[in-house]
């Protein structure tokens, strides 16, 4: 015996079927498909629960981005701090580019602004990792915790000459 709900719906619940079949399938065409049943105001038959699913991995996925930048930007300023004799050009083009990058993020995704502390967190401990990792040292033998303020972090000179 059928479901009432099916009963009542067959199209849709068989759009759902569908709609469930290309989003584990082809996520490009099922994001198209839900894209047009929006803007066609057909909010019946929207996939909601994978959408719902899908702008929450979006929104992570701008943290992600965030915190990315940031780890790049907190490895070199480790670096820059800890190994003076190798300072060079191109670490203080990249701490540039990734300084760029964290306020494009945040410009785009003012929301993020909430989260920035545990961004920079997240940020420095990937960060401090690599650091140690490509100057062959150990990680503790860095700051455990971020030593750099926001106002550091993205203000800080960084001359080309050692001090």
């Amino acid at each position: 015996m059928a479901d009432p709900a099916t009963r009542e719906r067959p199209a849709a619940s068989s759009a759902l079927s569908a709609g469930q079949a290309r989003y584990e399938d082809d996520l490009y065409t099922w994001v198209n498909e839900q894209v047009a049943l929006l803007r066609a105001g057909r909010l019946d038959e929207i996939d909601a629960a994978n959408v719902a699913e899908e702008l929450s991995d979006l929104g992570a996925e701008q943290y992600r981005r965030l915190e990315s930048a940031l780890e790049v930007l907190l490895m070199h300023m480790l670096k820059w701090d800890h190994q003076p004799q190798r300072r060079s050009r191109s670490w203080r083009l990249t701490i540039r580019e990734q300084r760029q990058r964290v306020e494009k993020q945040l410009k785009k995704n003012p929301g993020l602004k909430s989260r920035l502390s545990e961004a920079i967190e997240d940020g420095f401990a990937l960060g401090r990792t690599r650091a140690a990792r490509e100057m062959d040292i150990e990680p503790e033998s860095l700051p455990s915790t971020c030593p750099y303020g926001w106002d550091a972090i993205m203000e800080r000179e960084f001359e080309a000459e050692q001090s």
